[in-house]
Formats: C-alpha cells, structure tokens, sequence
C-alpha cells in the first residue's frame, strides 16, 4: 500500500521535476537577476504572479493590435498562438507545452526586444522579462 502511494506521487511530480530547472534557462534567469540587482540592489527574487500579471494585461503604449500579449499567445500559452500582425503561427509559450522555450539567450532577447516594444510600447526590464519567464516556467 505504502509504495504505490509512493509511486504515485512519484508519476504526479514527474512532469514538474522534468520542467524545474533547464540549466540553460537557469542561467538566462541568472543573468536576468544579476542585472535586476545592479539597476535596484534590493532585488529579490522574480514572481511568477507578477509575470501573469504582465502577460494578462492589456497596455496602451504599443502597438493597437497587440495590446498584451494574450493577442498572439492565447489566454492559456500551453496552445498554440497566432501573429495578430501577420497571423503566422506560433508555438506554444508555456514551458509546459514547449520545453526548448526560453533556452536560447539570443532568441529570448530578440523575442523580449520585438514584443516588449509591439505590446508595452518599450522595452521589458530585467524584472519584467525574469518575471515572465518564471510565470511561464510554471505554467
């Protein structure tokens, strides 16, 4: 009886422990953090709340078709988005359903750097992008 609870929680847990922790996604968030200590030296610790937050809300100072960035990820990023600008598809943002997402320091960047402006109207700060990717690692 003991041991089947046991390996149960173990096949519950499987999919979370399989998604904590890419180690190149460790070291883009550590980047992200080192820089977030240097603009305010009080610099915690990112929040995946504060990153669904910043997917979740509509912003008025980019561009009207892309007023947050559920207007190409979907409200739920475990599915596949579309490029409200080009309807290009996109694949799914959340780690859940896209593991190699957020492991490529150049293409999160470029990412960050194009859809940071289309939706806020500027570019994310380190905070906002940590953030980000904390909320959608979870997800």
């Amino acid at each position: 009886m003991k041991r089947s609870i046991l390996m149960a929680a173990m096949l519950a847990l499987a999919p979370a422990l399989a998604l904590a922790g890419d180690p190149r996604r460790d070291a883009i968030l550590s980047d992200y953090a080192a820089e977030a200590r240097r603009v305010d030296p009080a610099f915690a610790a990112f929040s995946a709340q504060r990153g669904e937050t910043l997917f979740r809300s509509r912003w008025s100072g980019g561009d009207p078709r892309t007023p947050s960035c559920t207007a190409c990820h979907t409200a739920d990023p475990r599915q596949p988005g579309q490029n409200a600008k080009t309807g290009r598809p996109i694949d799914p943002v959340a780690v859940s359903a896209n593991p190699r997402r957020f492991t490529d320091k150049a293409t999160v960047e470029k990412h960050f750097m194009r859809d940071c402006k289309s939706v806020l109207g500027r570019e994310c700060t380190p905070v906002e992008k940590g953030d980000y990717i904390a909320f959608m690692a979870g997800y």
